[in-house]
């Protein structure tokens, strides 16, 4: 069972389900959650039960019963006892009803994939459950703004939710390079805000364009379809109408909507674009544009009249405003808004985005709605009744629940699902690492929340962008099966989480995804590998590879570029020392997995170094020693799992060369990715010591240093510092360049 139930009493015996087996339904609701049943049964095992209002003592059956309203029963808790002819579902709500439906779905044991009673036994565990979840805010995001998915596949998510004990869909409709709900009163929004007329090929920037026309939008209509087929399974779905940033689609269908109707959109100078390049355009490329809504009554009237329309479609109190990546530049440049900063006395451009959120809030709050954000919305100070969603990491949920806001975490690690699931990348994403461990390893109550703060955190969410996802089974792909971990960690008991019962069960689900025909990664199967400092040397490295399967035979070997021969093998997990630059290869004998490696030696390979500065949660690698383990980092961010970052601080590491040695070159590589927030440091120091002062009178020999200034730059970078000089240790210091400078993504 996935989600981990809080109370389950195993018992001897089963009940078997037969082509006599009823449901026994006397009231209305009972009869409807009889319905959802054998929905699920038809799809499950291809059986449809009857319904009926009395049974014979002969007969086995499955019955609903409902707890007092004024029990203490959580509201979407459930209890299921399965007994040898009567399987009873009792709960307070529909909700909890349904959530036991789920989980006597996963408990069935089939022989075939859809069998037929009576031609195959249906078998069921005698056992006691007694269940509820620990978050009220469990959910799942979908981003169709950079990617449309059609209406199928819409309803085939929600599913997905139901199935795991979801309740919230957070729906992100509209963005820079598509705008995907209708609204009538204003046509151009799909009309032309809903189309580009390219995307771009491969990671950011791209090498090259499709030059295809992308888009599609959600008439009304099908909207209230999906929603209330997610109410029918007891599925929340939260819509998202971005602002005042993510506004190019918008500003393409209405320029006024602008601070500078006149200007061309400016298309990022390393972007292959597609067509017409002249007025207000969707972007076909990813990150954050300088034009954004200008807080004029125009647009706040626009607004309004987009928000009068969506609010009828979802009964959900909240609204998403996004408020997230909002460049100031236009804002900075217009007449108007500084004026309107004098006139409202905002302290600046981050005042004037809390004056524009505040404003939204005011008229949401006004229809009955509270609005949630991302947690840019603190700056310039909170909206009174604002929910805010943390993704830059904690601190913003910390602050928010600090100040008795309610919080949604959803923090870039561990769960964005667009991050890669393996180190060994098979299709292109946006880059980062989240593994299925780390997601089931994930606590959303931070330890620095007290028990009063900690009561603000309502859940948490993983979110799904679409950039590098153009299909249905790519989003399938992404989200399995790192969302069954997720849904433990909202769902289930703290005390019940437990990663190596979780791994027990990984086999059975993956099992059951593949009858399902859901396309998963197997990534949980990789083959781990890891790069160590030497076990039995000074200095050295080695490289040790592992595998799930402690039963499957791994060989190690070198291939070259040296003629000679070097392997070992073993199961489960093999360790060979990398005593030659080259390639090495590791490969099983029954999964048929292999990887390559390359080595890159130099005189601090393998050496002792240490950090002065912790590395950053987002870009840990394997601590220090990813500077010195013979790895060049030549892929960029499909790699990022083998990049040191450092946030709000500088570099400073020093590499015991073990003796004084010549040194002629030092060579620091480095990534500028400016689109995912990743600048190169201001400039590079790096001291030449001959002795470290041991605390003695003896006089230290001086101390030798370079200095150089970085350029900033784009892609992978070699900062190099040349002369010669005799040294033991080497402190190499890569100034931060502090807050990310104006005009960027993400200043």
């Amino acid at each position: 069972i996935v989600p981990a139930t809080a109370l389950l009493n195993k018992k001897n015996g089963e009940f078997i389900l037969t082509n006599k087996t009823c449901i026994l339904a006397y009231t209305q609701p009972q009869q409807q959650y009889a319905s959802m049943l054998n929905l699920y049964l038809r799809q499950t095992v291809n059986i449809t039960l009857p319904i009926k209002q009395k049974v014979s003592k002969t007969d086995s059956y499955i019955t609903f019963s409902s707890v007092h309203a004024e029990s203490n029963y959580p509201n979407e808790g459930y209890g299921l006892s399965i007994k040898e002819s009567k399987i009873e579902i009792s709960s307070k709500t529909g909700a909890g009803a349904f959530y036991a439906i789920q989980t006597l779905v996963q408990l069935l044991k089939t022989s075939n994939d859809k069998p037929k009673i009576p031609n195959n036994k249906l078998s069921i565990s005698q056992l006691s459950i007694t269940d509820y979840p620990r978050f009220q805010y469990r959910g799942m995001h979908l981003d169709v703004a950079r990617h449309y998915m059609p209406v199928d596949f819409i309803k085939k998510y929600i599913d997905y939710l139901a199935a795991y004990k979801f309740n919230t869909f957070h729906w992100h409709l509209t963005d820079d390079q598509g705008w995907r709900i209708e609204i009538k009163k204003y046509p151009l929004l799909t009309q032309v805000g809903g189309w580009r007329n390219g995307t771009i090929v491969g990671r950011y920037p791209g090498k090259g364009n499709t030059d295809t026309k992308h888009g599609g939008f959600y008439t009304q209509e099908q909207v209230k379809e999906i929603v209330k087929y997610a109410a029918d399974r007891y599925i929340t779905v939260i819509p998202e109408i971005e602002m005042p940033g993510h506004a190019s689609a918008a500003i393409a269908a209405y320029p006024q909507l602008s601070c500078f109707p006149d200007e061309d959109t400016k298309i990022p100078p390393d972007c292959i674009w597609s067509g017409a390049a002249k007025g207000k355009m969707v972007q076909q490329t990813w990150g954050v544009f300088e034009d954004v809504f200008a807080p004029t009554d125009y647009t706040f009237n626009f607004l309004q009249d987009v928000l009068d329309e969506v609010m009828p479609l979802f009964p959900s109190k909240y609204i998403h405003i996004g408020g997230d990546e909002c460049p100031k530049e236009a804002w900075k440049r217009s007449a108007f808004c500084q004026q309107l900063i004098k006139e409202k006395k905002l302290k600046d451009e981050h005042g004037l985005q809390s004056y524009f959120i505040n404003r939204i809030e005011k008229y949401l709050n006004s229809k009955g709605r509270n609005i949630i954000g991302w947690d840019e919305i603190l700056e310039g100070g909170l909206a009174p009744n604002a929910t805010v969603m943390s993704w830059r990491g904690e601190e913003g949920g910390i602050e928010a629940a600090k100040q008795n806001h309610d919080v949604i975490m959803t923090p870039g690690k561990p769960v964005y699902f667009d991050h890669s699931q393996s180190k060994n990348e098979d299709s292109v994403t946006i880059g980062g690492y989240n593994s299925l461990e780390a997601v089931y390893g994930y606590e959303p109550i931070p330890k620095v929340l007290n028990e009063a703060q900690a009561k603000y955190i309502l859940g948490a969410q993983a979110n799904l962008w679409t950039e590098y996802i153009t299909n249905p089974a790519k989003v399938e792909y992404m989200i399995f099966p790192r969302m069954l971990a997720l849904s433990e960690v909202l769902w289930s008991p703290k005390e019940k989480r437990n990663w190596n019962d979780f791994e027990r069960r990984l086999p059975v689900l993956f099992e059951r995804l593949g009858k399902q025909k859901i396309n998963y990664s197997k990534a949980y199967y990789d083959l781990k590998t890891t790069i160590q400092p030497s076990a039995t040397a000074a200095s050295g490295i080695e490289w040790k590879v592992s595998t799930k399967n402690k039963q499957e035979k791994i060989k190690l070997q070198y291939t070259g570029p040296m003629k000679i021969m070097l392997q070992k093998e073993g199961k489960g997990e093999v360790v060979i020392p990398v005593t030659h630059q080259g390639i090495y290869k590791a490969a099983t004998d029954i999964s048929e997995l292999s990887i390559f490696q390359k080595f890159s030696f130099n005189k601090a390979t393998g050496k002792k170094i240490t950090l002065a500065n912790e590395a950053s949660k987002g870009y840990p690698g394997d601590g220090a020693f990813t500077l010195v383990n013979g790895v060049q980092n030549e892929l960029g961010l499909t790699k990022s799992s083998e990049f040191l970052g450092f946030n709000g601080n500088d570099l400073d590491v020093t590499i015991d060369l073990g003796a004084v040695t010549e040194v002629k070159k030092v060579t620091l590589h480095s990534l500028g990715q400016i689109g995912s927030w990743i600048h190169l440091p201001a400039s590079v120091e790096v001291q030449y010591i001959v002795a470290l002062d041991s605390g003695s009178n003896n006089r230290m020999p001086p101390i030798q240093f370079q200095t150089k200034k970085v350029i900033p730059q784009r892609g992978n970078v070699k900062i190099e510092l040349t002369g010669t000089y005799e040294c033991r240790y080497i402190r190499l210091i890569a100034k931060n360049v502090g807050n990310i400078p104006s005009g960027n993504p993400g200043a």
